[in-house]
């Protein structure tokens, strides 16, 4: 039920993961601040090197805490790569029939507390994100979570992750907002996003070899209120792609965790 790889019945990639709108006061005027983790990716292509910086909310995948639950529930199923295996991450491959099911098993079970078979808390992700952007430990004192929404993608598109690229995926994301509460954490962060300039990331990722795969990651904050009003000021369509913003390219998926922003590829529940 585990295994790796696809076959001709399991051909639909499903990614089920944790989307976090990290908020904070900025401590100098209390202007309320997003978080987002900034990216920079070397990609190795026909026509030569590519460096791609981009933004996204901070999240991650979402683990399978009881395999043998998982299988009776939704039927047969493979991970995507021996690493989501090894982490039990729901990044798999299903029957495209299965969808509705393992649609509504995912949103039933992403609405508890806490959960015997998914992994409900975005703790751990937000601990290992922010180990790589800040090389802090983020401790559960330093910010206060709670789950805002689920997001669904219905629509199957090809992944980017290179783990399956290609692959046609759907997507379940828990949305959480997490607001830091400590104050010098704070300020770090406002350090950290003020001190990397766009070469500086892409001159971190040609260096960095991180499993084979060269990339770099810092925090950028960005004033909500301004960042929400560009994403009004575009039309539902635009906000399905990526958005620069103040030279800052960010995800799609940046505009899902934010409030009363539509998304029209992402049903909001």
């Amino acid at each position: 039920m585990s295994d790796i790889g696809t076959t001709s019945e399991l051909s639909l990639r499903v990614s089920v993961a944790t989307l976090a709108r990290i908020l904070f006061e900025n401590p100098r005027d209390g202007e309320l601040m997003l978080a987002l983790e900034r990216k920079a990716t070397v990609h190795e292509t026909e026509s030569g090197r590519v460096i791609e910086v981009k933004s996204q909310p901070f999240g991650g995948a979402i683990r399978i805490q009881n395999l043998r639950i998982m299988h009776d529930l939704i039927g047969n199923f493979h991970f995507d790569s021996e690493s989501s295996r090894s982490e039990q991450d729901f990044r798999i491959f299903i029957r495209p029939s299965d969808w509705a099911i393992v649609r509504e098993v995912c949103i039933q079970h992403l609405n508890y507390a806490t959960d015997p078979i998914l992994e409900t808390d975005p703790g751990r992700e937000l601990v290992e994100e922010f180990a790589d952007a800040l090389k802090i430990n983020l401790t559960p004192e330093q910010y206060i979570s709670k789950p805002v929404a689920t997001a669904v993608e219905d629509e199957a598109v090809p992944t980017e992750n290179i783990r399956a690229k290609g692959m046609s995926t759907v997507r379940v994301y828990r949305i959480f907002e997490a607001r830091i509460i400590d104050t010098s954490l704070t300020h770090t962060m406002m350090t950290n996003s003020e001190s990397f300039s766009y070469e500086d990331l892409s001159e971190l990722a040609l260096d960095a070899k991180n499993g084979g795969k060269r990339r770099a990651n810092s925090i950028l904050v960005l004033p909500l209120k301004r960042l929400m009003d560009a994403y009004l000021a575009l039309s539902p369509k635009e906000r399905n792609a990526p958005v620069l913003f103040e030279k800052n390219l960010l995800d799609e998926t940046v505009p899902v965790v934010l409030d009363d922003i539509t998304v029209p590829k992402y049903q909001r529940l």
